[in-house]
């Protein structure tokens, strides 16, 4: 198995990407090498610096960085030695099973879509992110923050990724799942919500069981979450604040320790014909060790395929 990794993506790049990489290179299993995108010469500097052998890792020379302010879609055609466009290429042509970047996340949206593309039948991909629950398990939400706006065929499609991810990542059993709205009741909310539910009411692609507030989003009730990008960024936004603030006040927690964005790394885009891992712009070493070890569950679980058996 190769992991592709944007090392020139994110804000202390590549710092922060190698010694993350390092470290996920000390817990992956053998048969799964991380393949280094980006500056190779500064890249073997750093890790020989470390003492470690530059030899565990493989690495693809890349001339081109896509900054965080540039227009996505623009510089994915201009800047086709960049190491995002360049990982995009190595994952069409098979030579990796999953690419990882916390650079440019519109260009990473654009490389998905032109490059990879969407599993036939999905109308919009998605991005999710995790709920830890008061009991110790995890519940996601989606979408968070690529769709703004959505009909109510797109956010019946979020149920079906979202629970397809739930069941064969995080292995929860016909997990629940419910559409993030103001009231239980079928009637309650705007008048896509009002007709989502009515897709999703009868729905033999997953496990529905109706409405859920924002009440519902750290209990057992329900284990995947649907709601439009807009909300979905909102709720994950006030979550990660609310962890910062707790941190502020200089107070330790074992449940809401478990907000800290590092626990988890990144996150997968579903609906598309292969794996790629998003990751925060502000990443810590940790932070992308961790989303290196997720994607190689990812890839395990042979998502993208798994959709595809759904959708066609």
């Amino acid at each position: 198995m190769k992991i592709g990794f944007d090392i020139m993506g994110g804000d202390h790049a590549p710092i922060n990407e190698l010694d993350g990489a390092i470290l996920a290179a000390q817990e992956l299993p053998s048969h799964v090498k991380i393949v280094l995108i980006g500056d190779s010469e500064a890249a073997k500097k750093h890790i020989t610096g470390k003492n470690i052998d530059p030899g565990i890792f493989e690495f693809v020379h890349t001339t081109e960085v896509i900054e965080m302010g540039e227009h996505p879609t623009k510089a994915f055609s201009q800047k086709p030695d960049s190491s995002i466009s360049v990982g995009f290429k190595l994952l069409k042509e098979n030579k990796m099973q999953a690419f990882a970047s916390a650079g440019n996340t519109g260009a990473m949206l654009v490389g998905s879509m032109f490059s990879v593309k969407s599993v036939p039948g999905v109308i919009r991909p998605c991005i999710t992110s995790v709920l830890p629950k008061q009991s110790g398990g995890y519940g996601l939400i989606l979408d968070v923050g690529t769709n703004a706006d959505c009909k109510p065929d797109v956010l019946y499609q979020f149920g079906i990724l979202g629970s397809l991810y739930a069941q064969h990542v995080y292995k929860v059993d016909k997990p629940k799942v419910g559409l993030l709205n103001i009231g239980e009741e079928p009637e309650k909310g705007n008048l896509v919500a009002q007709a989502a539910y009515g897709l999703m009411k009868d729905s033999k692609d997953f496990n529905f069981i109706g409405n859920v507030e924002g009440r519902d989003l750290f209990n057992d009730k329900v284990d995947v979450i649907v709601c439009e990008g807009f909300v979905g960024n909102v709720v994950l936004k006030a979550a990660e604040a609310f962890y910062r603030l707790i941190k502020k006040r200089d107070r330790s927690d074992e449940y809401f320790d478990r907000f800290n964005y590092e626990n988890y790394g990144g996150t997968p885009i579903l609906g598309i014909n292969s794996n790629v891992m998003i990751a925060h712009g502000i990443s810590s070493p940790l932070a992308f060790k961790n989303m290196l070890l997720h994607t190689k569950e990812i890839v395990d679980a042979n998502l993208p395929e798994k959709i595809k058996n759904v959708f066609n």
